[in-house]
């Protein structure tokens, strides 16, 4: 016997004690598909014939089985299911679930469970069990269907046992082996004319069927490249042209060009045409009244193979890998890819809270708006006036039969086409209401249905214990202590959360340098990429301000619709732990205008087709955002320094001066220490004051951009840093008064000239005050011998370390200490912290939900909460 299992389902085994089911689950199922009632006994008993643990083996082995269900695995239960009060709880789990329960019985004669129970030391019970259990299995052998198993496989021999096969088949609904090009086309309605410019506009055309249909006549439409149309339903009732909608998209299903999911306008038709009292409301008169003009002699066959083509229709379609959902109503993520006749009506209906509106109309659930799924799911249904996308969810019924327009989604692309509806040939019981409200502000009915609803965000999105998919790392953990504490900063010190589509990693300094006198430098940096197997680097000049990340909109429509800004807003300018950088938004105001007069001086928005951007940047000077530390810190330090070495040291000179010329001679080490430290705190308000000047205005800012992060539509991961080099230089340029290119040598790591010069480099420019370069791969992203590279590390000069350990880091005592750093946990904080950022901006470019942004946004302030000495 070929056995046929839905690859989705709840298999039980049925068969009393000693019929081989265990060996049979083992023979045709993987062993973590299998839950067997003796092993869960074992496991909260230690004993798998402790029949006293019955009851608690079965909570185990319910519990895990609905957990498997629950992530769309099929389950095995290998248990003697002989009575139906120990199969009625399986049912009852597969219907939970939504998924079709199978019961294999292995009804072996008695002789052959009695002879294989002899062999078991573990079965010491007598003959009477297995009589009992074969008696109750011939019972209820019968009333399995009935019970609610939708396929029933009887093996009655141990010939047939050993000769069965199992073949696991796909629902059918689930077509994820299908990648398209798909082109969703919403609810038509009858509106045929629509319909027709629609797949002309799409590139489908009219091609003759290989065979004459004198019902369904002899074209189709197809595409030339492919394509394949995927109907959400609601094909009838209320337009002018119905039948001819569905000869369309029946000839196209009929043909492979098109899909179709049936609407609730659909099944009402079909009940009718199969004899059903049903209500004739709703336009299914127009679509009755076309029926009866067609001539007799073919009304009758058309009937009948229209009612077999909608009865066909499947609820819903899983379509590329899993990637995109199709339903009529939409479809909720747990139920996709499921069968039962309440996934069914979700499909058809969706959801309603039993309640009616002012129209008289139900009023339903706004399942979309709850939507955590990974799936992209497409639905009609309820007609808005524009196809919005909301929590990876999109609308595409716009209303055509009501005046509106025919819309069709083109993915991948994600693009929307759409033909206005010739005429209004229904007037709609309700006005049209974007899905995300119906009362709001008026600046509110501004934003998109997906703006709207970030209004709010959810803090379960963030909280706890979390694992976050990247592109570039894998899975990143966020420990829950870690979001406690960015929760904290987020909620009381962000800036406006749908600005935050990035913040920066931290950066790693290079490997500990043995040259005299140097904490770090260039050659250990060098060094650090030739042994990723990086051939060039570009040294980058490493500015004395602080970090900043700067969003501009070309304009204030441009705020609203991207970023879902209605307040006037055109930008902002935020730190790297998401708060704002200027507390005058005047200043911070002044600033966007200048950079974004810039950017259309040098046809920025045109070159990259685009009305915002995203960029990371050093704003000078360092003390515009650092003032308070400055002042409690690095100024107290020095002014102490400076007050008291020289009293010490006069003090020292006086006292042994007065004791003779030996013991004078003996303390001169002693003094020319603490003459050292003088140096060296004099040196450390030096080093400081260059990061410092007095603020009044816009004039007495610097703006250095070094990375264009994002744009709309790409972000610019895939440049190398001489092209965002060579690009902000350009931008640069119209304005040198604020803004200011960032300096920067490339060097070949494999050639010993090339790194003698790139050290040169480094030396003249931190001999002159400058605090280092961060160093960097020619390419963004570059992976090495044992995964990601770092994207970037460090070299700061000696003088800028003073600020960092202290004005006396340098003495060889401290230096020594200070050689003994590990760089590992910072290393791979930085690696976690830019996968994290990237994430979020191909996700933000990627016009996903903004939870989905702040999942990584979030996560990398997380991880800077993780107890890694700043100092790094």
């Amino acid at each position: 016997m070929n056995i046929t299992l839905p690859q989705l389902s709840l298999v039980v085994l049925v068969g009393p004690s000693g019929s081989g089911k265990s060996t049979f689950a083992r023979q045709h199922f993987l062993p973590s598909e299998v839950l067997s009632s003796d092993y869960c006994r074992g496991l909260v008993s230690d004993d798998e014939n402790n029949q006293e643990a019955t009851t608690d083996a079965f909570d185990v082995l319910h519990y895990v089985a609905g957990k498997r269900l629950a992530r769309g695995r099929l389950t095995v239960v290998d248990a003697t299911n002989v009575q139906p009060e120990a199969r009625r709880p399986l049912v009852a789990l597969a219907k939970e679930y939504h998924v079709l329960p199978v019961a294999i019985v292995l009804n072996l004669p008695e002789d052959v469970c009695h002879e294989r129970n002899r062999d078991r030391a573990d079965r010491a019970f007598g003959p009477h069990v297995v009589r009992q259990q074969r008696s109750q299995l011939r019972r209820g052998l019968k009333a399995l269907k009935r019970e609610g198993f939708r396929h029933v496989f009887v093996l009655d021999s141990p010939e047939k046992v050993a000769a069965a096969s199992i073949e696991r088949v796909p629902l059918w609904n689930d077509r994820r082996s299908e990648h398209g090009p798909f082109d969703f086309i919403g609810d038509l309605h009858g509106c045929a004319s629509e319909l027709e410019s629609l797949l002309a506009a799409l590139g489908y055309q009219l091609q003759a069927a290989e065979s004459d249909d004198a019902v369904w006549g002899n074209t189709f439409y197809a595409h030339p490249e492919g394509r394949q149309a995927v109907f959400v339903g609601d094909l009838v009732d209320r337009g002018p042209r119905v039948l001819d909608c569905v000869r369309i998209v029946r000839n196209m299903v009929q043909h492979g060009s098109g899909l179709c999911v049936p609407g609730n306008h659909d099944m009402k038709l079909l009940r009718k045409l199969r004899g059903k009292n049903v209500q004739i409301t709703h336009g299914l008169a127009e679509t009755l009244q076309e029926i009866e003009c067609l001539p007799e002699e073919t009304r009758q066959p058309f009937c009948a193979e229209l009612s077999d083509f909608l009865d066909g229709l499947v609820s819903h379609y899983v379509l590329d890998d899993g990637k995109l959902v199709v339903a009529h109503a939409g479809m909720k993520e747990a139920y996709q890819g499921r069968g039962s006749g309440k996934v069914r009506e979700f499909a058809l209906y969706g959801e309603t809270t039993g309640e009616t509106d002012e129209f008289g109309l139900p009023i339903r659930y706004n399942w979309a708006a709850e939507y955590r799924g990974s799936a992209m799911v497409v639905y009609g249904h309820t007609p808005v006036p524009e196809a919005e996308w909301l929590n990876h969810t999109v609308n595409i019924d716009t209303g055509c039969v009501f005046g509106g327009k025919l819309t069709a989604l083109r993915y991948p692309e994600r693009e929307f086409i759409s033909i206005p509806a010739e005429r209004t040939y229904c007037e709609p019981s309700r006005p049209f209401l974007p899905e995300h409200q119906p009362a709001q502000s008026l600046s509110a009915q501004s934003l998109s249905a997906q703006h709207a609803h970030d209004d709010v965000l959810d803090a379960e999105d963030v909280m706890g214990k979390r694992i976050v998919a990247t592109r570039l790392q894998h899975n990143v953990t966020i420990r829950e202590e870690n979001s406690t504490a960015a929760l904290e900063v987020m909620s009381r010190f962000a800036a406006n959360p749908k600005w935050l589509i990035y913040l920066p990693p931290t950066m790693s300094p290079c490997e500990t340098s043995e040259e005299p006198g140097f904490l770090e430098h260039p050659a250990e940096a060098f060094s650090y990429f030739r042994s990723q197997g990086v051939p060039q680097v570009v040294c980058q000049e490493k500015h004395m301000g602080s970090r900043a990340v700067v969003v501009v909109c070309r304009d204030e429509e441009t705020a609203r619709q991207r970023f879902g800004i209605a307040d006037g807003e055109t930008g902002i300018v935020y730190t790297r732990t998401g708060r704002r950088f200027f507390n005058d938004a005047k200043l911070e105001a002044e600033l966007l205008d200048r950079l974004r007069a810039a950017l259309t001086a040098t046809d920025f928005w045109q070159q990259l087709n685009t009305s915002w951007a995203c960029f990371d940047c050093e704003l000078m000077p360092w003390s515009a955002k650092a003032q308070e530390l400055l002042r409690s810190q690095y100024a107290a330090v020095g002014a102490a320094g400076s007050a008291a070495l020289p009293k010490a040291i006069a003090a020292i000179e006086q006292t042994f001066r007065r004791l003779g010329d030996d013991q004078w001679r003996q303390t001169q080490p002693h003094l020319a220490s603490f003459e050292n430290r003088l140096a060296n705190a004099q040196a450390f308000v030096t080093a400081y004051r260059q990061y410092c000047w007095p603020v009044a205005s816009i004039d007495d800012l610097k703006l250095a951009p070094f990375h264009l992060l994002a744009t709309e539509g790409q972000t610019h991961t895939s440049q190398n840093h001489v092209w965002h080099m060579q690009t902000l230089a350009k931008i640069c340029q119209a304005d040198p008064a604020l803004l200011l290119a960032t300096d920067y040598h490339v060097v070949d790591v494999t050639d010993q000239a090339a790194v003698e010069q790139g050290i040169s480099w480094w030396l003249t420019r931190t001999s002159q005050g400058g605090e280092g370069m961060v160093v960097k791969p020619l390419d963004w992203i570059v992976r090495g011998k044992k995964g990601l590279v770092q994207p970037a590390v460090k070299c700061r000069g000696q003088e800028y370390l003073r600020i960092i350990y202290s004005p006396d880091y340098d003495t060889p005592e401290n230096l020594t200490r200070l050689r003994q750093r590990g760089l590992a946990r910072k290393r791979s904080l930085a690696l976690r912290e830019f996968a994290l950022g990237i994430e979020a901006l191909e996700r933000f470019v990627r016009r996903e939900p903004l939870r989905r942004v702040h999942e990584c946004v979030f996560g990398v302030l997380a991880l800077e909460s993780e107890p890694v000495d700043p100092r790094l």
